[in-house]
């Protein structure tokens, strides 16, 4: 429970860290996600939490 907390934590600081440097650049960027398919969204979505799992799984067995 204690590394999913943590993990959390790293994926918010990243998120703000990015946010806080490049507002303008996130901004274009949430506004071009409207034209991207929600299927490819989802295949996306799928495959990197796909991978996030096999890094976690190999770091922790």
């Amino acid at each position: 429970m204690k590394e999913l907390i943590i993990a959390f934590g790293l994926f918010l600081f990243i998120e703000g860290i990015l946010y806080a440097i490049f507002p303008s650049k996130m901004k274009s960027m949430l506004k071009k996600l409207e034209l991207v398919k929600d299927s490819q969204l989802r295949s996306g979505g799928l495959i990197f939490a796909i991978i996030g799992f096999i890094i976690i799984y190999y770091i922790k067995g």
